[in-house]
């Protein structure tokens, strides 16, 4: 039977016409894009906390324990006859699931996550399939629950942007909005997950968005918000990881945070790099189907979990024990080796899971055992190794991703310490510096290197176009050495109204207006020549993008501007708006 079959005509209309004003307010309005941001904050939300109990239960089932990682080498809950042997097979077991599912239904669900919503939102239109919102839940709860030393942050970041990408193309909402709904999704699982709304929202503007335009503020603000009042409203107000409390003890402790963000920013780009080498060389060894790839190299998985239980899945647990000074300076080591080692295999063999949480727990590791160090040498000056802990998740953070606002947000809403400010922007400072110092790349920005995708490149369908393809015929050039009568006959000629300037060796010295040549004219003083009256416009070179291009002409689009040599010496076109506008137009 038809949707409206037996209603009255009348009625028909009525029910149509409401239905398109509905869409188009959603569509075209800014207040109902708002909603629409609320709605995906609200979805994520729920998402997010039901995520966390899939992970909690399907931990339960291969180990008998909520969360494994903080008990230590314990025997099987389920059959403690078993011993830990269990932990040998339960990454086997798990990769037998959901490698075929991944490999079959979602390939885009295998990895960290963040990447691929990043890929999405720049060369997709921020289109994602709706179905990556279960399978990705699916697959990574799979992957932490049988012992994938990975997180749950970048999963639920998927998830989230898979959520407002299918609210976004249900509505049939234009790229911009797709986009922003994307963006909406990322921020309210990072909200919903750590109880933090504001590192929501500037990790969706730096990392996924990449620019904090006003027009898109409010909507991720919305998002972020929202997400954040249903965590709250379900699992508590109380944040997931349990600090200590954080103060600086002397001034010239400043001077050893950024010694820290020193060294925990080489720390945090090691990680990125040992994470794709461990990743190339499972795809150099492995020969087999992908869809056997997670279940086989659940055997090597396994065996590290059983040197090394403190793996098993997350590992909030052993994080929160590690700052709160429950491990020596040797197992602080062992720990931060062991996850990088986990953490890359992990993903090497195709698990699904995010890096955020290993990257925290890295930095939590260094940190503290920095911390140790310099409290032993200097007793008196320092706070307890805890509170270098806390500092080296954010430098960890800020020089695996180069997202310092997001880095130091987030360490500050999880302690609620504000006397922690300076310290935290300190070394993060110094740990995204560190980082461009020794990568061109991020942890999430390789991934999409490696397919031939920069971000930090022009994006679009104009994005191979340059200025040089542009370019018109440059204006006959005048001699810096002509006389004003001379340069006022040849701009009454000009429509351009100014005109390049070389010097005797023909190269370019700027440019002469007619404006510039009337004055001189009414002036009582005139000069012998036009080399007085020069002025050095930007010009633009010949491989400038469209881009470079447009922004160059703000403030000179009636003149147009002088397209030059690399070496700024010769000039070789002209172009103006007109230009750029007839390729808008083809």
């Amino acid at each position: 039977m038809l949707p409206f079959e037996g209603v009255p005509q009348n009625r028909r209309r009525r029910a149509f016409l409401s239905r398109g004003l509905w869409l188009g307010w959603l569509r075209e309005s800014s207040s109902g894009t708002l909603f629409l941001a609320v709605a995906v904050g609200a979805v994520t939300g729920f998402a997010a906390i039901g995520f966390r109990y899939l992970i909690t239960g399907v931990t339960w089932l291969f180990t008998g324990y909520h969360d494994y990682a903080g008990l230590g080498r314990v025997a099987w809950g389920h059959w403690p006859g078993l011993g830990v042997w269990f932990l040998l097979l339960a990454p086997v077991v798990a990769g037998a699931i959901y490698g075929p599912v991944v490999y079959r239904f979602a390939p885009e669900a295998r990895g960290h996550g963040v990447p691929e919503v990043m890929y999405a939102v720049t060369e997709q239109k921020g289109r994602i399939a709706p179905r990556v919102v279960v399978l990705k839940a699916l697959a990574s709860a799979l992957c932490i629950g049988g012992g994938g030393s990975v997180g749950r942050e970048g999963p639920i970041v998927q998830i989230g942007s898979a959520a407002g990408s299918t609210i976004a193309q249900v509505t049939r909402l234009d790229t911009p909005r797709v986009r922003l709904l994307v963006a909406c999704g990322a921020a309210g699982g990072i909200s919903a997950t750590f109880n933090a709304p504001l590192a929501g929202l500037f990790f969706a503007m730096e990392l996924i968005l990449r620019n904090f335009a006003v027009e898109s503020f409010g909507a991720v603000v919305l998002s972020s918000v929202t997400a954040s009042v249903v965590g709250r409203a379900v699992v508590g107000d109380e944040a997931f990881l349990t600090l200590p409390d954080f103060a600086v003890r002397h001034p010239a402790e400043y001077l050893l945070y950024l010694l820290l963000g020193l060294v925990v920013g080489t720390v945090g780009v090691c990680f990125s790099k040992v994470l794709y080498a461990v990743e190339d060389f499972c795809d150099w060894i492995w020969r087999g189907p992908q869809w056997a790839r997670p279940a086989v190299g659940g055997l090597l998985l396994g065996a590290v979990l059983l040197m090394l239980p403190q793996m098993y899945g997350v590992g909030y647990p052993v994080l929160e024990s590690a700052v709160e000074g429950e491990y020596v300076l040797g197992m602080l080591v062992l720990l931060l080796v062991g996850k990088m080692v986990a953490t890359s295999l992990t993903i090497g063999i195709g698990g699904s899971g995010g890096v955020f949480a290993p990257t925290l727990f890295i930095g939590a590791m260094a940190g503290t055992a920095f911390g140790q160090i310099v409290h032993h040498l200097l007793p008196t000056v320092t706070q307890s190794p805890g509170a270098y802990g806390l500092v080296g998740m954010a430098a960890a953070l800020g020089g695996a991703t180069r997202a310092p606002i997001t880095a130091v947000i987030i360490l500050f809403e999880l302690t609620g310490e504000y006397t922690a400010i300076l310290p935290l922007m300190t070394a993060v400072a110094v740990a995204t510096g560190v980082s461009r110092l020794l990568s061109q790349d991020t942890i999430y920005t390789r991934k999409l290197l490696r397919r031939g995708i920069d971000l930090e490149q022009p994006h679009g369908p104009f994005a191979t176009v340059s200025a040089g393809d542009l370019a018109r015929a440059a204006p006959r050039p005048l001699l810096d050495t002509a006389d004003l009568t001379t340069v006022a006959t040849a701009l009454e000629k000009s429509a351009l109204g100014i005109l390049p300037v070389l010097d005797r060796d023909g190269r370019y010295r700027g440019c002469v207006s007619a404006r510039d040549i009337a004055e001189a004219l009414d002036d009582s003083y005139q000069p012998e020549s036009v080399a007085h009256l020069v002025k050095y416009l930007p010009a633009v070179t010949a491989d400038a993008t469209f881009h470079d291009t447009l922004a160059a002409l703000s403030g000179y689009g009636g003149t147009g501007l002088p397209v030059v040599d690399p070496d700024h010496t010769k000039v070789i076109g002209w172009i103006t708006y007109e230009d750029l506008l007839t390729v808008l137009h083809r």
